[in-house]
């Protein structure tokens, strides 16, 4: 019988498990920081657990840590990595420092591939391969701080994978990441992107923590979003906005609005009317995002008129809104530019 991965475990279920084996308390905390604090490669590096736990674990359960498949540096100072586990499913892991080296925000994909499919995007032409574990979240982040040499101060679950399809192992990742013995990000420094599942929605608004909450909208009109992201065409953008309603209202934490423009599909007048509409008197702000470049793709990026254009109308509206500057285009380590490419330059 195949073993376990212990990073499947929560820090809950990392206690349980080890009160089965008739271990004190403090052993699992022992464990948890080994595990998810100083991220172990093998039960061997424990050297505070008797040598007859670290045997008995090594029998019941598989640790390992991930390995770097491919490295990219982009001229901009970010660093994108296609990340293997043991399992041999990799995902691209995109590490992002500011520019004035205050920040280190890492971009971790919680599943091996997608399933969403939206139209415009290099992940969702892949499929999905497998849910991530919540060990498996945490490791990109504390890969890409080994490798970058710096701390990890932001996370965000926008890389490959729709976060509310593997529900409970983000919210444990988010948790451990959080957690001032494993990583210690602040909460409101850790982002989760959805497509706007709505049961996610309000599983997350369950959730104590100051986590921030961004949906991936792309258009209000309903029509046009069901072309750009099919796997939602059975959700109306009423229901979807009334989730945000309860959202809000619930945790009095705003909520990021993503809309990617592209010409000639979600950009015309009628499309920002309807998503100043949509975002008028809501408690959001809208990021607006231009189209990163994905090979074999017939979309194209609005031009700096719309999308200047967008923003004053919106802010006159009476509703807050930004243009994301994407790094590590030249890399395809952009917004939705992720999918295990192997192929970009790597420049040590």
């Amino acid at each position: 019988m195949s073993k376990q991965s212990i990073k499947r475990l929560s820090r809950q279920q990392l206690q349980e498990a080890l009160q089965e084996l008739g271990q004190p308390k403090f052993r699992a905390q022992q464990v948890y920081e080994w595990v998810y604090g100083k991220h172990a490669a093998s039960f061997d590096e424990m050297t505070n657990l008797p040598k007859a736990l670290r045997e008995t674990l090594a029998e019941s359960y598989e640790l390992s840590f991930p390995e770097v498949a491919h490295k990219a540096l982009s001229s901009d100072g970010t660093e994108k990595y296609v990340v293997r586990f043991a399992d041999g499913a990799c995902v691209e892991t995109v590490g992002i420092p500011s520019a004035n080296g205050q920040r280190l925000t890492v971009c971790f994909s919680t599943q091996a591939g997608c399933s969403m499919a939206c139209s415009f995007c290099a992940t969702g032409k892949q499929g999905l391969t497998r849910n991530l574990t919540c060990g498996e979240m945490v490791d990109q982040a504390a890969l890409v701080g080994r490798q970058m040499g710096r701390r990890v101060t932001n996370v965000v679950a926008m890389g490959q994978g729709e976060p509310f399809a593997n529900f409970d192992a983000v919210r444990a990742a988010l948790e451990i990441m959080n957690d001032p013995k494993a990583l210690g990000i602040a909460a409101r420094q850790i982002t989760v992107s959805t497509c706007g599942i709505l049961s996610g929605i309000r599983r997350f608004s369950e959730i104590p923590e100051q986590f921030t909450l961004a949906v991936s909208l792309h258009s209000a009109d309903q029509a046009t979003r069901d072309k750009l992201m099919p796997s939602m065409a059975h959700q109306t953008l009423p229901a979807l906005r009334q989730a945000i309603v309860s959202y809000t209202a619930k945790t009095n934490r705003r909520v990021t609005l993503e809309y990617i423009l592209l010409a000639g599909e979600n950009d015309s007048d009628a499309h920002l009317e309807a998503l100043t509409e949509f975002a008028r008197g809501l408690l959001c702000h809208v990021n607006l995002i231009p189209l990163n470049a994905v090979d074999g793709s017939s979309f194209k990026p609005s031009d700096h008129a719309t999308v200047g254009k967008w923003v004053r109308a919106l802010e006159k509206a009476g509703v807050q809104a930004t243009v994301r500057r994407s790094k590590g285009g030249d890399i395809a380590g952009a917004c939705g530019q992720l999918k295990n490419e192997m192929t970009a330059p790597y420049r040590p």
